[in-house]
């Protein structure tokens, strides 16, 4: 799937999903499909093998082989140590159904080897597994079994009562439609839905790729839709589903540590410099991607960091006692373009952290983790298994410490509530979670009065409070109310209490609004953006005042023009400006902010507007413009109209903004409404006043925020410049020509790379010689073409290059797929997509040439499905030359 050079960007690509909500496929599978290792397997004798790529402190051996588990996209583990695998051969780009499904492997003795699996059930593309009791949680794209088309992705749950280790029946749907049907059917799962895990709070948080979705469908008939990525979360039974985050590109899963501070890492914009971030997730914050990415980073939380190229896929927050300090209490992000497990030692900071990025375990195209309770991680890797998944390739790998003793989790089925509490204090996550899940499905009065004198344990680890305090709020339900205010008196819990109170949005009413008041003024950071977050969710409009007289920090600063802002630094200082923010414009503040144009602090009331697609604040600003004499103001309330003249177009998931979207803001399809006419006349009336002074000004509104009002439209002087053409190479040519690597096998030439080194200033001659230079980049500050390769060799070793180089059709990535489209007016296209916008389509064949197509006028558009890199590029170069470029491109980094 991916070890080449073209796949830049990525794996959620290639472990992707659909949407929908008809004829979802599930398919029981019998219960003689249950096998064991004696029966003289390849993997019996695999699971022996010690493997490499781990710390010497760890020992990482072989669990399965390719003939039990080829293709697996995810994994999952019980707490007692049963590994379910979801296996996925369509991948992220085959469409034909029936080729995935979920094996449970068992270690029946304990002594690292697989003894049993059992073949659970049917379905294909798996993309997160949650294991609970009897309960199996699967996120999977839906077949049409009449047609074989793809429908959508569903989240469901399978039973398996007998614990045989085959699910008792058909799953029953949580959550239908939780993708892009239309794209998932045109493209495969890449940028679709993917993996779930559940928080100590009791949700499942679901990773949601920049496919969206639209009108995802809970079991209470509850709706949701969502134009790009984001973090989506429900309840276990279906209900209750809400947005969490948004603004994130083609996140894998998330890591959510003991706090439910959450973690992800997405990567964004293939070829567009944007590269892999690593994000602190913090509930109703808004992250940017694609549409505020580059010219509106003032409105976003940034990410903790920007990483260069690779593809986030399965996570895991490690808080296990039985590891090693120096592993323990870390956000682990498994990296499928970089063979590697990270992880990101994350020191608070304010509301949030700042990371270090550590490579931790080497394993080829790594696509999930899990750790069970008595502490053994299970790894899957993809291992070269293709675009369209492969029955010989990938594997699952157990790693545990060096000295490491089996301990069995004991059954908290037959725990007694006295033993369940003792287990909610325990130094194991993956304990407290089942014990704190036991204690709710108990649901009696000693579970309740267990879990709420764990939570007023002052002697006891913060851990285990939060623990308690969740396990108390989802047993006592609204009762709890009483108790958590209370708890907010505490300085050590009182964020975590101010999060239950409005945890659950069916039981608000009888919520005071004064301990999240109070704590607008605390001393700590987060109790501030705890209490704004909630009094976001209260709905009552009567405490903006309060959240208005948030400070705007001076790092509220636009972008200048032309110039991409910073959103790859930590900026704790914008988080609670910023959730004051969401939390009003939740509230429809409108009044209240319109109100507050007229005192001293006005900027949060301005930002909070710039989403307030309400005539009251339209004609709010106009009239507080009227009454200012403040000139720097009122250019403040100018820039407020010019973003508020358009609006987004309604998602109806008929379109995707693709791999490498127009990113100028702060709309994909922005549209006008009601009070657009009012906004354009008041800016032309205002820009004849300012006359010639200001005429570049509103020139610069139009063009920032894409207002189209011809008359703002500045000519632009002629600037005598010499035109430079990119010249045009004859890649057929090229190909054509037959030396020493054409007519030798590729094996032979990576055998010969391993004792050639070459000379990467040869390289770089050979990098233009070749035509490299037409269809790829090596500076950002280059037109974006194909894949860049300014850093191809911090993602790929040698070895992948010259595959990739010399087969590039076996890896094909994001961005670099031949499209074919043809136009209204009979004319026929084909190249790759540099760029796309909700009205046209930017095209750049294969010798370099670009076309500018509008949507409007394409007739049929249609995905190749091989690369525009033609094979045999490097065939006229001796074998010292292609070392040569081999070298020149291992350099970029």
């Amino acid at each position: 799937m991916k070890r080449k050079l073209n796949l830049l960007f990525l794996f959620p690509i290639l472990l992707g999903f659909t949407n929908n909500i008809e004829k979802p496929v599930h398919q029981k599978v019998k219960n003689e499909n249950v096998h064991y290792s004696t029966t003289a397997t390849l993997h019996a004798q695999d699971s022996l093998k010690t493997l490499s790529g781990a710390p010497a402190d760890l020992i990482m051996t072989s669990f399965t082989a390719a003939d039990l588990t080829p293709s697996p996209a995810c994994l999952a583990v019980a707490p007692t140590g049963e590994v379910y695998v979801g296996v996925d051969m369509i991948g992220s780009l085959g469409k034909d159904m029936g080729k995935g499904f979920i094996r449970r492997f068992v270690d029946t003795d304990n002594d690292g080897k697989m003894d049993k699996h059992t073949d659970f059930a049917r379905v294909d593309n798996p993309r997160g597994i949650f294991v609970l009791g009897d309960q199996v949680f699967v996120l999977h794209t839906t077949f049409d079994a009449s047609t074989g088309k793809a429908t959508g992705m569903d989240l469901v749950v399978f039973e398996d009562k007998n614990q045989d280790g085959v699910a008792d029946g058909v799953a029953k749907p949580l959550i239908v439609g939780l993708s892009n049907t239309k794209y998932i059917q045109e493209r495969g799962t890449d940028h679709a839905t993917n993996g779930i895990r559940m928080g100590i709070d009791g949700w499942m948080y679901i990773a949601v790729g920049d496919f969206g979705f639209h009108n995802a469908t809970g079991t209470d008939g509850k709706k949701l839709t969502m134009l790009g990525g984001g973090i989506l979360r429900v309840r276990p039974d279906g209900k209750e589903m809400e947005i969490y985050t948004h603004g994130l590109r083609n996140i894998y899963d998330v890591a959510i540590d003991p706090y439910m501070n959450i973690f992800t890492r997405d990567n964004t914009n293939d070829g567009g410099g944007w590269d892999i971030r690593f994000s602190h997730q913090i509930q109703s914050g808004e992250y940017g991607y694609p549409l505020l990415f580059q010219n509106f980073t003032e409105e976003i939380i940034p990410a903790l960091a920007m990483l260069g190229g690779g593809s986030g896929t399965g996570s895991l927050y490690m808080d296990e006692d039985t590891w090693p300090e120096k592993y323990n209490k870390v956000p682990m992000m498994a990296d499928w373009g970089r063979s590697f497990l990270y992880m990101h030692h994350v020191t608070p900071d304010g509301p949030s952290f700042t990371q270090k990025e550590e490579e931790f375990i080497q394993l080829p195209q790594i696509t999930d983790l899990d750790v069970d309770g008595s502490g053994r991680l299970y790894l899957a890797a993809w291992d070269g298994a293709g675009y369209s998944g492969n029955p010989d390739k990938g594997y699952v790998a157990r790693v545990v410490p060096k000295g490491w003793t089996y301990k069995a989790f004991p059954n908290t089925k037959k725990a007694s509530i006295g033993e369940l509490t003792n287990l909610l204090k325990s130094g194991s996550a993956t304990t407290r979670l089942y014990a704190s899940q036991e204690l709710v499905s108990r649901s009696s009065d000693e579970a309740t009065a267990a879990a709420i004198s764990i939570a007023k344990d002052k002697s006891l680890g913060l851990s285990a409070r939060v623990a308690a305090i969740y396990t108390y709020a989802q047993l006592a339900k609204e009762k709890a109310i009483p108790v958590l205010v209370e708890l907010t008196k505490e300085d050590q819990i009182r964020e975590f209490a101010l999060r239950a109170l409005t945890d659950r949005m069916g039981s608000l009413e009888q919520v005071p609004i004064d301990p999240f008041i109070d704590g607008l003024k605390d001393a700590s950071v987060r109790v501030q953006t705890a209490s704004m977050v909630g009094l976001g969710r209260l709905g009552r409009v009567e405490v903006a005042n309060a959240l208005l007289q948030t400070k705007v920090p001076a790092s509220f600063v636009a972008p200048a023009k032309g110039v991409e802002g910073p959103h790859d630094k930590p900026n704790a200082a914008i988080i609670p400006a910023h959730l004051a923010v969401k939390a009003l414009v939740r509230l429809n503040a409108v009044n209240a902010s319109v109100g507050f144009l007229g005192t001293e602090n006005p900027d949060l009331a301005l930002w909070a507007m710039r989403y307030m697609h309400d005539a009251r604040a339209v004609d709010g600003l106009i009239a507080a413009y009227g009454k200012s004499k403040d000139q720097k103001f009122k250019d403040k309330i100018l820039v407020t109209l010019a973003r508020l003249y358009k609006k987004e177009d309604a998602y109806d998931a008929s379109w995707w903004w693709g791999t490498r979207p127009d990113s100028h803001g702060p709309y994909y399809k922005g549209v006008v409404w009601e009070s657009s006419p009012v906004i354009e006349k008041f800016l032309k009336a205002e820009s004849v006043k300012a006359g010639a002074t200001k005429k570049q000004f509103f020139a610069d509104l139009n063009e920032k925020f894409r207002m189209e009002i011809a008359s703002f439209n500045v000519a632009k002087k002629e600037v005598a410049v010499k035109e430079v053409k990119e010249k045009k190479v004859d890649l057929e040519k090229i190909k054509n020509q037959k030396g020493q690597v054409g007519k030798t096998s590729i094996e032979d030439i990576m055998l010969a790379l391993a004792k050639i080194k070459g000379d990467p200033v040869k390289g770089k001659a050979l990098f233009t010689k070749q035509g490299c230079f037409a269809c790829h980049s090596l500076s950002k500050s280059e037109t974006m073409k194909g894949p860049f390769m300014g850093q191809i060799g911090a993602i790929m070793n040698r070895e992948q290059i010259a595959e990739s180089i010399l087969k590039p059709n076996a890896s094909i990535s994001q961005g670099f797929a031949t499209v074919l489209i043809s136009t209204k007016d009979k004319k026929s296209f084909m190249g790759f997509v540099t760029q796309e916008t909700a009205d046209k389509v930017v095209l750049r064949d294969i010798a370099g040439s670009v076309t500018t197509i509008k949507k409007a006028n394409i007739a049929k558009r249609t995905e190749m499905g091989n690369s525009m890199m033609p094979a045999g590029l490097a065939n006229s170069l001796t074998v010292e030359e292609f070392a040569s470029l081999v070298a020149f491109l291992a350099k970029q980094k």
